[in-house]
């Protein structure tokens, strides 16, 4: 990769930048020290943080050290949100937080080679620091009036909310950040969404005043948009979190299956690292065979096993087929079957009844006589079995992990049912 900024472009991934010229020539003259920060305000990152650290990524394989920052000090605090103040957690579930974000983030980056990562936490340069010393080494730098100016802050200043002096002054304790791994590891570029624009050049700003002669530079990824117009990130039960026990593998697999035809081009420029060739052929291939959704099975599974790794990655494939008639139900693991499922609407049940009534009930058909018109159609089927008879009733021996039922209608249409 000759030119790092213009592979950030092609991808769509450069919203902003203090200088592209100058950051070009850095990336060339390189190799560049560059830093992101991930504050610890939830147990786990999302899939908007994933972008950063795959941005981190792309610019590590162009010979770029990075610098991974977990915010132990900045989490105490939180950047300003919107239109309301944050929750301020207590300093040991932040702490817990901060390993836990480390552990997501360090598989993605390579430690090892001359240009090897290295995780940081602002809190051990912040702990020690006095509220005169912070005042004078560093307020002195800030001017309220630009403080005031920053977008984050205006757009607060000017709701019922207002806001406190605490999150006022996060963009002090970020500028500070870079200034600190400036002095520290040399370096000279801040990476991070161009929602964050103000705080990362509360940094360079920062690092010029103190020293006029410095170099440095800061880069906004764009904030990603879904063509239907909802949140990206998020789907009908939730934000999607990288940690498995808040998102399960098989959610995160199904919502990259999921994307939109008139998104999956965009996704895969962002968060793929296919080629250019690659990507251009599964952009034409969604154009020409959209049914396929080849581009969103290679974008899901190449995700899931970046994140959750291969074994998940295997699991949930063939979990996915089973469910609609392609693999055999009976040799999917418990976890995995549970995870897929509760995806799908389901029912518990104390007892099992007819088939026609658990369809009914699950709400795969409006009523018992629609129902029945499905099984004698030939469109029911119980664990991928097609179900013979109106009268038919399932037994235990049905039961999948003697727990589930998997009723489908048609070939696309899913639900279970669990024995409690």
């Amino acid at each position: 990769m000759t030119d790092i900024v213009d592979e950030l472009k092609w991808r769509g991934l450069l919203a902003l930048s203090t200088d592209e010229d100058a950051l070009r020539k850095a990336f060339a003259d390189g190799p560049v020290t560059f830093y992101c920060g991930f504050d610890p305000t939830a147990p786990s990152l999302h899939l908007g943080n994933l972008v950063q650290i795959l941005t981190m990524r792309r610019i590590q394989q162009a010979g770029n050290r990075p610098l991974g920052l977990v915010g132990g000090a900045t989490g105490l605090i939180g950047d300003p949100k919107p239109n309301s103040e944050r929750t301020l957690n207590e300093p040991e579930v932040v702490a817990q937080w901060v390993e836990r974000l480390r552990a997501q983030i360090q598989p993605l980056l390579d430690f090892e080679g001359p240009n090897a990562a290295v995780m940081v936490n602002n809190l051990d340069w912040t702990q020690g620091l006095s509220a005169i010393e912070f005042l004078r080494d560093m307020g002195k730098h800030f001017r309220v009036n630009k403080m005031i100016a920053k977008e984050a802050v205006s757009r607060r200043l000017n709701s019922d909310a207002g806001i406190s002096y605490t999150e006022f002054s996060y963009q002090i304790l970020q500028g500070m950040d870079f200034l600190e791994l400036y002095r520290r590891y040399g370096c000279t570029l801040q990476t991070g969404g161009s929602d964050q624009w103000g705080n990362l050049t509360s940094g360079t700003d920062l690092i010029h005043r103190v020293d006029p002669q410095a170099v440095v530079h800061a880069l906004g990824t764009p904030l990603i948009t879904k063509a239907d117009g909802t949140k990206f990130g998020k789907t009908e039960s939730g934000t999607i979190w990288l940690d498995p026990e808040m998102t399960t593998p098989y959610a995160f697999y199904q919502f990259w299956l999921n994307a939109d035809d008139r998104d999956v081009s965009k996704f895969l420029r962002i968060f793929s690292f296919k080629s250019h060739e690659e990507i251009e052929e599964l952009e034409k291939l969604t154009e020409e065979r959209p049914q396929a959704r080849a581009a969103q099975r290679a974008l899901a599974e190449e995700l899931t096993t970046l994140v959750h790794g291969g074994e998940q990655t295997a699991a949930v494939v063939a979990a996915s087929r089973a469910l609609f008639g392609q693999g055999e139900l009976t040799g999917l693991d418990e976890a995995t079957l549970g995870a897929a499922l509760s995806e799908v609407p389901h029912i518990q049940v104390a007892e099992l009844g007819p088939v026609v009534d658990l369809f009914a009930e699950v709400g795969l058909v409006a009523s018992k006589s629609a129902a029945r018109r499905t099984v004698k159609e030939g469109g029911a089927y119980v664990n991928n079995v097609k179900v013979a008879s109106e009268d038919a009733v399932p037994g235990k021996e049905d039961l999948l992990h003697g727990r589930w039922l998997v009723l489908r209608r048609g070939k696309k249409n899913l639900a279970a049912v669990e024995l409690r």
